[in-house]
């Protein structure tokens, strides 16, 4: 997905910025970037291929490169960003989050009307950041340019700029899908998307944009160019699995929503009576860790960790392009714990599952080492839709999703008609689905968190929480 960190600032702000966007590298694997405004020296860019090796390292030398009272930096897993762009509305840096589903279609749109052309280009593609500032550029203004974009876009954007002389400019996307958040320390204000990125470095909240809303940052002031919409729609998936624990989003703590989602779960499980023959509830690590916390401490099963991922050099398990390199990675970083497997009936809470390949070497794993039943929870509900919002799934087609595969194993395409049933296990078809993945994948037993649920644990209204992936409802 992505995730950025700007600052504007009385003083040098480079190393803030460095640590900023260091923290919000759980949100992409393939690039990071920064780019600087400083004065003396204008503006400055630099940009890192980080699939082999983690932004701190490949950016640790910034402080000798670059130098700014103002700057931004982002964390990407698509274009190469921030970009440096020079039109009738002056020098600026832009980096984007989101995904723009029609970006030919704008494109050819652009061409034709104006006649222009695109520079930047990312694996025979347009640079989504050039595409959205072609059409920032038309208008008079930041904020015209930037409604203009957003409406246009067929998806998600959310912007940061930096305007040559150091202000910034804030835009979260109009369906406020994901967070940004203002921050201040005594010398200026920060712009993230993750909180805690500028707490750790003495900022304090100031206060989270609304859907749609438009900011101007300098270091003596916030400006509102354009005010927030009334409805939101953010990303329920964020406390599910890609908001780091310690973010807050909406006020809502993602350590605490998935703890409570555990307990929701074990609930559940209780009052359906199964799963209480269990000796160890487990986490498939890491993030199902908190889930399965919440779920033991509330079942009265003991928590425990019967494999431990080997993390020093295996960072994350996705890197990897390739799926079955992908797998093979996962593999390796499980290492067993065999009084903690061998003879034991184990409930594993995973956030989520998608295809299912890693979680059915995960359970193939503890079968190897003597494991006696593997029972899954997953945190979330089966997940039915590709997201169009964000680009978080690598799947190529919806028919990937395990979820879906398995309802056209049952039933064909007749079976997408009824999806609702399918999400819910107390339906036959609900249970039939289950079942059909438990035999595929050799779980003991499956069951999902419920909609009501997830929804319950992380304590929003639910008109407000895009639920997409589940029931095709954004």
């Amino acid at each position: 997905m992505g995730g950025f960190f700007g600052a504007t600032s009385r003083r040098n702000c480079i190393l803030d910025v460095f640590f900023g966007t260091d923290y919000h590298s759980h949100l992409g694997t393939r690039r990071g970037g920064m780019a600087a405004w400083d004065k003396d020296v204008g503006m400055q860019r630099e940009i890192h291929n980080i699939q082999n090796s983690p932004f701190r390292t490949k950016f640790e030398g910034i402080l000798d490169e670059m130098t700014g009272t103002a700057a931004i930096g982002c964390i990407s897993d698509t274009d190469p960003q921030p970009i440096l762009i020079r039109s009738r509305l002056g020098i600026y840096a832009i980096c984007t989050i989101g995904v723009i589903n029609n970006a030919e279609t704008l494109i050819a749109n652009h061409l034709h009307s104006t006649g222009g052309h695109f520079d930047s280009m990312t694996g025979g593609r347009v640079n989504s950041n050039e595409l959205i500032a072609a059409m920032i550029d038309q208008k008079e203004d930041f904020a015209q340019g930037i409604r203009y974009a957003q409406d246009r876009i067929e998806g998600t954007a959310s912007i940061l700029i930096m305007k040559e002389g150091g202000n910034l400019i804030a835009a979260r996307d109009k369906m406020g899908r994901l967070p940004i958040v203002i921050e201040k320390n005594e010398d200026g204000y920060a712009v993230t998307f993750e909180d805690y990125a500028g707490e750790k470095l003495g900022y304090e909240v100031v206060r989270e944009l609304g859907p749609g809303e438009i900011v101007e940052i300098s270091p003596d002031g916030i400006t509102q160019l354009a005010e927030p919409h009334k409805e939101m729609k953010i990303c329920a998936f964020l406390w599910s699995y890609y908001g780091y624990p310690t973010a807050c989003y909406e006020g809502k703590n993602v350590e605490v929503t998935r703890y409570r989602n555990g307990c929701i779960m074990a609930k559940a499980d209780r009052e359906h009576g199964v799963a209480q023959d269990i000796d160890y509830v487990a986490g498939v690590p890491d993030s199902g860790t908190p889930h399965a916390i919440g779920y033991a401490n509330e079942s009265g099963i003991p928590f425990a960790r019967p494999f431990i991922k080997y993390t020093p050099t295996w960072p994350r398990s996705f890197m990897p392009a390739n799926q079955s390199e992908r797998n093979m990675v996962a593999k390796m970083k499980q290492i067993p714990v065999d009084e903690l497997i061998r003879d034991k009936k184990l409930l594993f809470v995973d956030d989520s599952v998608v295809r299912g390949t890693q979680l059915r070497e995960t359970v193939e794993f503890l079968y190897e080492h003597g494991a006696k039943d593997v029972h899954i929870r997953s945190a979330c509900p089966p997940i039915l839709y590709g997201c169009k919002f964000l680009n978080f799934s690598r799947s190529n087609s919806e028919n990937e999703l395990i979820a879906r595969a398995t309802i056209l194993e049952l039933e064909g395409e007749e079976g997408l008609h009824h999806l609702d049933e399918y999400m819910d296990g107390s339906t036959q078809r609900g249970k039939n689905m289950r079942h059909a993945i438990c035999k595929k994948l050799h779980f003991a037993s499956l069951e999902y968190q419920s909609l009501d649920g997830i929804l319950e644990a992380i304590g929003l209204p639910k008109d407000c929480v895009c639920t997409y992936c589940w029931n095709g409802k954004g």
